[in-house]
């Protein structure tokens, strides 16, 4: 058994390797660069933790997602590998500590942003490290033709002069034929090995189906197919709503977006992976690091943004290799809303320059400070105080996320404060008349002594814990104090934080970010254009669509899209037509192009009728890709 393979057993629980990766592993191992093209699902990660594994020194791994940087850290923890991620928000004294960690404890890999490569002390303490690998993950960012461009991925190739031996290993699960082109060239791969899956998935039927009742079709869909389901949805509120109609539909359903707090997030996943529910309605926040293979049906209510996040999305439907349905629901309005969402709103120059110079006068941040301050941030109540549109507002924060200027992370939180505002005596007098809030009050005073003099920070979990109560019980105490004016009590939900990661330089930095921007405008147009084409062409088979927008043009009819069921033959022609294939392989094997000439039927009759026998067995493929009657 080779190393590799035993590491693969050791950590993984796998008993031998998906298509690629091994290949992959060789590669790299070897000291070549290479490039990965592998669809969702197909064990990217696996591809340079494997080999950082078996040699000596860290892995330096470049992603773009704080989430998925946490959740691969996470679980190579649990499986205790050494693993740090730099992720925003983390003071410089902290960052000094951690690559300490990496420099003198053993560490296999160090997860960072592209954005911390542009600051001279990171590089200079990343030349200390033993690097064995530099992984770039989501390298189509590096692509101005991708989908997420960041700019920072351009300062990537720098690290070729400083580690000339290491080989870099680039990776992605979407880019088109330019797109790959740039990644090449934009990273400075030396003769990179190109691997590349294609993204064909046979056993995924790719459906479009216009329905004025949604709600009524995918009540369809969910009956039929009774196995775990994802529903994507645009927004939170279509989460809680698609959510809670299906249950009063009688359907097991819970949703999951960014804005729950982490506890409810993980506890509504963990219903859905136990299967204890059977739909999770969620937005596009759901995916990164989930991989349960069983999933039936993965449902569109709304158009994608472009096709490579529905591809992906899509692509969490049927990784056991079961047949398994990716269904995209329109209506005629639906068109309207996506170029309302997509495409109106948005941001130019001047609306960037707005909001970025609004939210440094939101913070209190002066000219020439604010870098690595991170603030809680409500993108509603910022929007109400100036009068802004929330989803243009929201695209201008996204894009400067994606320059690196700040990072918007999504993450529900609620900042408390009180002070007793009796004294310590009338306090006493309370808890003899109220014995049921005693062990929540005594709680608080013990954790926050100054809690009489000042207005004081509270931890409702941690008062939650030491009393033995739950938070809402918790909560409740709260209201009750501050209405009988026992304390002075201020909540704030907050949705998100916002961490700035440069100083504040106004026209400045939007200047240099601007060229980007109308570049990115018009390829999101172009982008749901392509949508748009995919979902209203109604003579091309819908996997082929898909494939074609990846540069695959020579694909065969899947056999299983909605557009091939609707061409389907009617079962009398195709009994015929079965029946001549068998005769003619009672004599010789044949290709699909000889059965084509000597049945002289259509190729979607012959793709059926092949289809249908391969499923029962009474024929199968060889390895020359002729077909042969099963004895």
């Amino acid at each position: 058994m080779s190393e590799a393979l035993e590491i693969l057993k050791k950590y993984w629980k796998h008993d031998r390797f998906r298509p690629l990766q091994n290949d992959i592993i060789d590669t790299v191992l070897s000291g070549k660069d290479a490039f990965a093209l592998l669809p969702t699902g197909g064990g990217k990660s696996i591809c340079f933790q494997v080999p950082t594994l078996m040699n000596k020194g860290i892995c330096l791994v470049i992603s773009p997602l704080v989430a998925l940087m946490k959740d691969q850290v996470a679980n190579l923890q649990k499986r205790d590998i050494k693993a740090i991620a730099l992720t925003g928000g983390i003071k410089s004294n902290e960052m000094i500590d951690l690559l300490d960690n990496c420099e003198f404890g053993n560490y296999k890999f160090l997860y960072l942003s592209p954005e911390r490569l542009q600051s001279d002390w990171i590089i200079e303490r990343i030349k200390n490290l033993d690097i064995n690998l530099i992984a770039i993950d989501e390298a189509h960012c590096v692509s101005q033709w991708g989908h997420d461009f960041r700019p920072a991925y351009l300062k990537i190739s720098n690290l070729k002069t400083l580690f000339p031996k290491v080989p870099f290993l680039a990776l992605t699960a979407s880019a088109t034929a330019r797109v790959k082109e740039d990644i090449i060239k934009e990273l400075a791969l030396e003769n990179p090995v190109l691997y590349q899956q294609s993204f064909a998935r046979k056993n995924i039927a790719y459906m479009v189906f216009e329905a004025e009742d949604k709600l009524f079709k995918i009540g369809q869909i969910l009956k039929k197919n009774p196995q775990p389901s994802i529903i994507y949805v645009r927004n939170r509120k279509s989460c809680l709503d698609i959510s809670s109609q299906l249950q009063s539909l009688g359907f097991k359903a819970t949703y999951y977006h960014g804005g729950l707090p982490s506890r409810e997030k993980d506890k509504n996943m963990q219903l859905w992976m136990d299967e204890k529910v059977q739909v999770i309605v969620a937005t596009n926040a759901f995916g990164m690091g989930i991989d349960k293979a069983n999933v039936k049906t993965v449902i569109h209510i709304q158009l994608p943004e472009n096709i490579e996040n529905y591809y992906q999305e899509a692509g969490r439907a049927g990784r056991n290799e079961e047949k398994a349905f990716a269904v995209l629901l329109t209506s005629p309005s639906d068109t309207k809303q996506a170029e309302n969402q997509f495409i109106k709103n948005l941001p130019d120059k001047e609306y960037l320059n707005i909001i970025y110079r609004k939210l440094n006068t939101y913070f209190q941040i002066a000219y020439g400070e604010g870098i690595d301050e991170k603030f809680s941030f409500n993108l509603n109540h910022f929007c109400v105080k100036y009068n802004y549109p929330v989803l243009k507002t929201y695209n201008a924060i996204q894009f400067l996320d994606q320059q690196g200027i700040l990072t918007l992370a999504q993450e529900s939180s609620q900042k408390i404060s009180l002070q007793f505002i009796i004294s310590s005596k009338e306090v006493l007098r309370y808890l003899s008349l109220n014995p049921n809030d005693e062990e929540i009050i005594l709680a608080i005073l013990r954790t926050y002594p100054g809690v009489y003099e000042i207005e004081t920070a509270f931890n409702c979990s941690l008062i939650a814990k030491k009393s033995k109560k739950t938070e809402k019980q918790v909560v409740t105490i709260l209201e009750k104090l501050h209405e009988k004016q026992v304390i002075d009590y201020h909540s704030k939900n907050n949705d998100a934080s916002l961490t700035f990661n440069e100083i504040r330089e106004d026209e400045r930095t939007i200047s240099r970010v601007a060229k980007y921007l109308e570049k990115q405008n018009n390829l999101k147009k172009a982008q749901l254009e392509s949508v748009l084409h995919y979902v209203k062409e109604d003579n091309i088979c819908k996997s082929k669509l898909i494939l074609s927008y990846f540069g695959e043009k020579e694909a065969d009819n899947c056999g299983i899209c909605s557009y091939c069921i609707s061409k389907k033959p009617k079962s009398k022609d195709l009994k015929s037509v079965s029946q001549n294939i068998k005769d003619l392989l009672r004599n010789q094997d044949l290709t699909s192009r000889d059965l084509q000439n000597s049945t002289n039927t259509s190729p979607d009759t012959l793709i059926f009728a092949l289809q249908e026998l391969l499923t029962n067995e009474e024929i199968q493929i060889q390895p020359n890709n002729t077909y042969t009657l099963k004895l």
